[in-house]
C-alpha cells in the first residue's frame, strides 16, 4: 500500500488550535459553553474558516450551516474524502468532544501541505451544525439534513427554549449558506473522536477501532394533569403532573437496570413543569428520556417494556401520559473497508487497538447510511465527557491523529 509511514502531523500546531478553541466560550470551570449558532459558535466558525483559507482550502456552506473546507486533489473526477466532526458543545461541555475531530482534519491538511503531498482524491474537512442538540433538538441535525434523514425546513423551524428558531440564527449570523452538497458528491467519511468512555484509558490502549454503534431511542413525553392549590386541594382530587413524571422517571431508570446485564442504559435527561410555582399543583410536565442498547432488538425491547407500563402509571397518577415525539439513531455497522484501513494504519505504526461500539451519537452514524464511514477513538481521562473536567493530553491523541492521517492517505490515494 503506497502510504507515507514517515509523515507525522505537527502535534504542537494541533494543540495550539485546540487551545485557541478552548478560549472561545470558555467556562470558569475550565470547559466550554459554545451552543450551536450562539455568538461564540459563530466566532469559532469564523476562526475555523480563517484557518482553512490560510491552508489553501475552498469553503462551502450549505443551507443548515454545515461548513466544508476542501483541499484539492489531483484527479478532478475523484470524490473528496470527508474528515471532521463538530465545533458546538454542551452547556457545561469539554474542550475536545467533537472539536478534536474537526481540528484534526485541519491538521491533516496542514501536514499534507507541509510535506508537499498531493492526493488523488480531494480532502474535505467538515464541521457539522448542531451535533450536540443542546440548544436545538434533536442532536446531529446538520448530518441528518446532509444525509436526507431530515429536511432543511424541519431544521430551520426547530426552536430553542426561548423560541428562537435555528433558521433565524443562521440568518442572523450569516451561516445559512447557498451551496448544495449531497452525499453522492463524496467518497467516504473519517471521524476522530475522544472515546467518551473509560475503556481505552483504563486498559491503556491508544487507538479505538469503532465497528458500529448502540441503537439509541429518544422520546419527548408530555404529561397532563390539573392545577390547583397545593394546600386545600384534597388528595383524592389531585392530578399532579409532577408526581406522574416522577413515576415515569423511575420506570425509565428501572428499565435501564432491567437491561443492564446486556449493557442497556436509560435515563431521563430533561424536565420542565408548569406552572412551576410555589403553592400550585403542576398541571403539565414535559420530559425527555433516552434508551440505548448494543442491539436494535434489545433497544426495541426496552421501548416496549416502557410503553407497557404507561397505562399503569396513568391510572396511578390520574394524569395522561403521551409520547409526543421520538427519534432513533445508531444501530449501524461502520464500513469494513474504511475500518480495515484504520486497523492497518495502526498496525504499521505499532499501536495496539481495541474494537468498540460507540455508545454515544456521532455525525458519522448518520453519514454511514449513505457513505462508507468510520470512527477512530482516542482515550480520554477517566472517560469523562459532556463535563468541564473532560481532558486529554497530546500523548493521548497523538496515536489517533497518526492513524487518521495514514488511513485517510490510504483512502485518498497518493497522486500518480
Amino acid at each position: 500500500m503506497n502510504v507515507h509511514n514517515n509523515v507525522r502531523p505537527n502535534m504542537a500546531r494541533l494543540w495550539s488550535m485546540l487551545m485557541r478553541s478552548a478560549e472561545i466560550g470558555a467556562t470558569p470551570g475550565g470547559g466550554l459553553n459554545r451552543l450551536a449558532l450562539s455568538d461564540d459558535d459563530a466566532t469559532m466558525r469564523r476562526q475555523f474558516i480563517d484557518w482553512c483559507v490560510e491552508a489553501g482550502c475552498r469553503i462551502q456552506i450549505d443551507g443548515v450551516g454545515n461548513i466544508f473546507a476542501t483541499r484539492a486533489g489531483r484527479d478532478p473526477c475523484a470524490k473528496p474524502v470527508l474528515v471532521g466532526s463538530h465545533l458546538d458543545t454542551q452547556v457545561h461541555g469539554g474542550r475536545f468532544d467533537g472539536i478534536l475531530g474537526v481540528l484534526a482534519g485541519l491538521e491533516l491538511v496542514h501536514t499534507l501541505n507541509e510535506f508537499a503531498i498531493t492526493t488523488k482524491h480531494p480532502i474535505t474537512v467538515v464541521n457539522w451544525t448542531n451535533e450536540e442538540g443542546a440548544r436545538f433538538e434533536p442532536p446531529m441535525m446538520g448530518s441528518a439534513i446532509f444525509t436526507g434523514h431530515r429536511t432543511p425546513d424541519y431544521a430551520w423551524a426547530r426552536t430553542d427554549r426561548h423560541g428562537v428558531t435555528l433558521g433565524e440564527e443562521l440568518d442572523r449570523l450569516g451561516f445559512k449558506g447557498t451551496d448544495t452538497l449531497t452525499p453522492d458528491l463524496f467518497d467516504s467519511l473519517f471521524e476522530l473522536h475522544i472515546e467518551q468512555g473509560p475503556r481505552l484509558d483504563a486498559e491503556k490502549v491508544p487507538v479505538g477501532v469503532v465497528t458500529g454503534a448502540f441503537t439509541v431511542h429518544g422520546h419527548v413525553i408530555q404529561i397532563r394533569g390539573e392545577t390547583g392549590h397545593a394546600g386545600p386541594t384534597p388528595m383524592p382530587s389531585r392530578r399532579n403532573a409532577l408526581v406522574a413524571a416522577s413515576l415515569v422517571m423511575l420506570a425509565v431508570d428501572e428499565i435501564g437496570w432491567q437491561f443492564h446485564g446486556e449493557e442497556g442504559k436509560s435515563t431521563t435527561t430533561r424536565l420542565k413543569a408548569e406552572p412551576n410555582l410555589l403553592g400550585a399543583i403542576p398541571k403539565f410536565v414535559e420530559l425527555n428520556c433516552d434508551m440505548r442498547h448494543p442491539t436494535a432488538a434489545g433497544a426495541d425491547a426496552m421501548i416496549s417494556a416502557f410503553r407497557k407500563r404507561l397505562p399503569e402509571l396513568e391510572e396511578r397518577s390520574r394524569c395522561s401520559i403521551e409520547v409526543t415525539e421520538s427519534w432513533t439513531y445508531g444501530g449501524v455497522e461502520l464500513d469494513k473497508t474504511c475500518t480495515d484501513l484504520v486497523r492497518s494504519a495502526a498496525a504499521r505504526l505499532g499501536y495496539a487497538t481495541k474494537d468498540l461500539l460507540t455508545e454515544a451519537g456521532h455525525d458519522a452514524l448518520h453519514t454511514a447510511s449513505v457513505l462508507p464511514a468510520t470512527i477512530i477513538f482516542t482515550p480520554c481521562e477517566g472517560g469523562v465527557s459532556h463535563n468541564e473536567k473532560e481532558n486529554v493530553t497530546i500523548a493521548d491523541i497523538e496515536p489517533g491523529m497518526n492513524v487518521l492521517l495514514q488511513a485517510v492517505l490510504a483512502r485518498a490515494k497518493l497522486a500518480e
